[in-house]
């Protein structure tokens, strides 16, 4: 892992889109490629991809592929291939963003081919605030989403915020899959290198097949 350089810690959308600049990304995945030789790259953010748009989105990853000549994705794009890959065609999404930020979450789902129900914003503007939160915040933030419409899956869209460890807790607290931002990375980078993605503890994503 290597962490891209970053302006201004701000959940902004003028901040977030200096966060994912080429130059930004392209230094980082020159860094990852030569420290740590690896098979596959995910850029492990998703505001810094998702205030692209769709096509923004696909294009930041195309040219990070060109930087590294590796299989090549990102968090944003990650949760439309879970949602997919777990059957979830309505979706809720719980987001520690303030509410302009998560509307662009939204339309990048859209885009996909993902229905957006409900979607709560909780209007946190900083990544390290968002990684204070601990167990019982994590847990109640899920339980928490709008269940409107009735989605398949309830989406949290921050790399900052700790969910790996209770993944299938918030899960069973919530009696519905939860795909998480650090979660669908894993998952996508797995994939990308044609590894099993059949996982225990780690939700009903690990548990689905590829």
């Amino acid at each position: 892992m290597v962490h891209t350089s970053v302006g201004e810690d701000a959940h902004r959308v003028d901040a977030l889109l200096d966060l994912g600049g080429d130059d930004r990304l392209a230094e980082g995945a020159r860094t990852l490629t030569k420290e740590h030789d690896p098979d596959a790259v995910m850029w492990a953010c998703t505001s810094g991809s998702f205030v692209f748009g769709w096509d923004g989105a696909h294009e930041q990853v195309r040219r990070l592929a060109e930087v590294t000549g590796l299989p090549t994705s990102s968090t944003s794009l990650a949760f439309v291939d879970a949602c997919h890959a777990v059957g979830a065609r309505k979706v809720t999404v719980a987001a520690s963003y303030p509410q302009d930020v998560a509307e662009h979450f939204v339309s990048l789902l859209q885009a996909g081919g993902v229905d957006v129900t409900a979607m709560g914003s909780h209007g946190i503007i900083t990544a390290a605030e968002v990684g204070t939160l601990g167990r019982d915040d994590v847990v109640r933030l899920v339980q928490g989403a709008d269940r409107t419409g009735e989605p398949d899956a309830i989406l949290v869209p921050d790399t900052a915020m700790h969910t790996l460890e209770w993944l299938d807790e918030l899960e069973h607290a919530t009696g519905t899959t939860v795909l998480t931002a650090n979660q669908v990375t894993v998952w996508k980078g797995l994939d990308l290198l044609g590894a099993s993605t059949q996982i225990d503890g780690l939700g009903t994503l690990f548990r689905a097949r590829s």
